[in-house]
């Protein structure tokens, strides 16, 4: 696949989206390209591939295939962790977690080519996140949800606003978030959610994130 001319701008105001989509590979595999597809045609628009127990191989092949769709409706891909996979993609950019490599050390192999997310889970990673040069960062559980129960409880929408207030850089709420709890959120100055189950776990995908982004942009995000 051949690179895209377009250099990486990097800044808050590249940051242009609101619902933030996590495909990941372990409770969506057979169904996955449609199923984004859907979530695209819905509102969605950032991706992030996800695939901890794939190998470069398994990921790099499902992930060409999201690279086109998303080049195909101008949407932003991210790949979780997996730099080598990233650049082979030309992916948008990279989702860190706390046991990645640092953000400097990602800037410096890509050429400074991707827009920087960081996985935090409380105020100081999140401090951490920022003052290494991260782009955005998601910050959570905000409540409740199994796939984050290795993280601790959920912070909460105060802690949520306390990091808003301190930060300066884009923050995503993440970890159980339904439509219902968009208000609150939104409230508490996100720039907007990251979603797995709410959206891919839905009886429809596509009306599951059409009502997500139509609930985002009645609450506004200041984008």
């Amino acid at each position: 696949m051949p690179l895209r001319a377009v250099p990486w701008r990097g800044g808050l105001n590249n940051i242009d989206f609101t619902l933030y989509l996590i495909a990941d590979t372990e409770n969506i595999q057979e169904n996955l390209i449609p199923s984004v597809r859907k979530a695209i045609d819905g509102g969605v628009t950032a991706v992030q591939l996800r695939g901890k127990n794939l190998s470069a191989g398994e990921l790099l092949r499902i992930g060409e295939k999201l690279r086109r769709l998303t080049d195909e409706r101008s949407v932003k891909l991210f790949v979780n962790d997996r730099i080598d996979v990233a650049m082979a993609l030309d992916a948008d950019g990279i989702h860190l977690g706390q046991g990645s490599l640092p953000v400097t050390s990602v800037r410096k192999i890509s050429g400074g080519r991707f827009m920087i997310g960081v996985s935090t889970h409380n105020l100081t990673e999140a401090r951490e996140a920022e003052a290494g040069g991260a782009d955005f960062i998601t910050f959570g559980p905000v409540f409740e949800t199994p796939g984050k129960l290795a993280f601790g409880p959920p912070v909460g929408l105060r802690k949520l606003a306390n990091a808003t207030r301190e930060l300066r850089i884009p923050v995503f709420a993440i970890g159980g978030i339904k439509i219902k709890d968009i208000k609150g959120v939104m409230e508490s100055r996100a720039r907007g959610v990251a979603v797995i189950s709410a959206i891919l776990s839905s009886k429809s995908v596509h009306a599951a994130a059409v009502g997500m982004f139509e609930e985002l942009r009645l609450r506004g995000s200041g984008i």
